[in-house]
C-alpha cells in the first residue's frame, strides 16, 4: 500500500471503529501506536482522551513481558528494543479492569484469528481468556487493511481468538 492509500484506509477504520457500540461503551481502552505499515490508530488515542476515556498503551519490559500503562497526551514516550514508542515506565492496570484493547494484525481472518508480528506478545498477556468461564472482559479487536485478510488461519493452541476486527472494507 501507498501511504496515501494507508492513510486513507486508516481514516475509514478509525471512523467504523469511533462509531461503533464498542468503542461508545468502553471507558478503558488499550491501544498501540503505529509503527510504518498499520493501521494508525493516532486519531483514535486523541477521541478518546477528549472524550474523556482512559487510555492505556502497551509496555514491553526486559523480561520480554508486555503490560499495559495509562498515557495522557502529555505522557513521555520512549522507543522500545524493537522501535516502538511506549510510555516510560509507569505502573501496570490490571488488564480484567480493560474494556477493550485494540490490537495491531499481520494477518487476520472472518473467525477472528489473527497473526501479529510473531513475538506472541498478545498471545502471552491474554492467555487467560482462552481458559474464562465468566468474564469476558476485555475483548480483543483487531485494526487490519483489508489486503490483510485470509480465507482461514489453522490455530496454535495458544492463539487468542479476537472478538472483533474493524477493516476498511
Amino acid at each position: 500500500m501507498s501511504d496515501r492509500e494507508r492513510k486513507a484506509c486508516s481514516a475509514i477504520i478509525a471512523r467504523r471503529f469511533l462509531n461503533s457500540r464498542s468503542y461508545r461503551s468502553a471507558q478503558r481502552i488499550a491501544c498501540y501506536l503505529p509503527t510504518w505499515d498499520e493501521v494508525d490508530t493516532r486519531s483514535i488515542i486523541a477521541h478518546g482522551w477528549e472524550s474523556g476515556k482512559k487510555i492505556y498503551l502497551p509496555v514491553v519490559d526486559r523480561a520480554h513481558a508486555m503490560y499495559f500503562a495509562e498515557t495522557h497526551p502529555d505522557t513521555f514516550l520512549t522507543r522500545n528494543r524493537y522501535g516502538i514508542w511506549q510510555p516510560e515506565a509507569n505502573e501496570s492496570v490490571r488488564l480484567l479492569s480493560l474494556d477493550l484493547v485494540v490490537t495491531p494484525v499481520v494477518v487476520f481472518d472472518d473467525s477472528g484469528r489473527r497473526i501479529g508480528m510473531g513475538g506472541g506478545y498478545y498471545d502471552r498477556c491474554f492467555a487467560y481468556l482462552n481458559h474464562r468461564r465468566f468474564w469476558f472482559r476485555p475483548k480483543l479487536i483487531g485494526f487490519a487493511f483489508s489486503c490483510q485478510r485470509t480465507e482461514k488461519i489453522v490455530p496454535n493452541p495458544w492463539d487468542i481468538r479476537m472478538s472483533q476486527v474493524f477493516s476498511d472494507r
